[in-house]
């Protein structure tokens, strides 16, 4: 009826410290993302679509570290490394489905992007506020069917080899580990739904991203290259990160996949990213 983390219990002797990191990191996602939301929405200046995607995309990361830290911190503090199935799936799906969220604005933000630098006559007309609106709800809705359908298919197997699950959260790879008899369907379903979520995305990303570095390869002058190539700069840090530690993780085959790897590229795409934006 119950998972066990294992997380960081390898590492007895820095389980405070491990506590005081993640602890200030948390808050420093926390304050520093709820900010970015204040500004964004206060100040008139900022009430353009660049500065709307880029709240929405504030609100997803305290989502998205709130899945995951918490959880982190309370099994350090605690040393009750015990979590129930019910509670396993839902963080599961959750932090599925913000990560679909993610990869999708990070698209979309790129998108706009392309259209601000490659074609910033239309820019008004094509990004308007209606438009900003459908694509927020489609890049916060659209995942939710599939990957509550890809945790029922989860957990629908039955695990009877052990209930430890190696890992800081709940998440895909070592809980299909614990799964007694054929997981092929399950990951077969996981390397789709990857590849529709998060590979097709990271495409149109790189393609806008190629656009526009034609587009600024032939602006006249050094100061309005700089300028453009500033304002993507770090959302193309943040993209690098994100699909490429993702991608590792999610699409490696099985016999490639060990514990200390998984757990190292996890807190690459779940914190280190979250950190790279501030």
């Amino acid at each position: 009826m119950q998972f066990m983390l294992v997380g960081f219990s390898d590492l007895p002797n820095l389980q405070e410290f491990l506590f005081a990191v993640f602890f200030i990191v948390y808050i420093i996602i926390l304050i520093g993302n709820f900010l970015i939301i204040v500004v964004s929405s206060m100040d008139p200046a900022l009430r353009k679509p660049m500065y709307f995607f880029l709240a929405h995309f504030s609100s997803l990361e305290i989502c998205y570290v709130s899945v995951t830290i918490p959880r982190i911190l309370y099994n350090i503090e605690t040393q009750n490394r015990c979590i129930s199935v019910m509670s396993c799936a839902t963080q599961l799906c959750f932090f599925l489905i913000f990560g679909t969220t993610e990869s999708l604005l990070l698209a979309i933000m790129a998108y706009d992007r392309y259209v601000a630098i490659c074609n910033p006559l239309h820019y008004i007309l094509i990004i308007n506020p209606t438009k900003c609106t459908h694509l927020a709800v489609f890049s916060w809705l659209s995942g939710i069917p599939v990957q509550i359908g890809v945790t029922c298919q989860i957990f629908s197997l039955h695990f009877c080899s052990s209930n430890k699950i190696d890992h800081f959260f709940c998440d895909v790879t070592p809980i299909l580990k614990l799964a007694c008899g054929d997981t092929s369907v399950q990951e077969l379903c996981v390397y789709v739904v990857v590849t529709v979520v998060a590979e097709l995305p990271f495409i149109l990303v790189l393609a806008s991203y190629s656009k526009i570095m034609v587009t600024l390869l032939r602006l006249p002058t050094a100061k309005g290259r700089a300028k453009a190539f500033s304002t993507c700069s770090s959302h193309l840090m943040v993209v690098i990160l994100f699909y490429g530690s993702g991608t590792v993780t999610y699409m490696r085959p099985k016999s490639m996949h060990s514990p200390g790897t998984d757990k190292l590229l996890s807190l690459f795409y779940t914190i280190v990213t979250r950190c790279s934006i501030l």
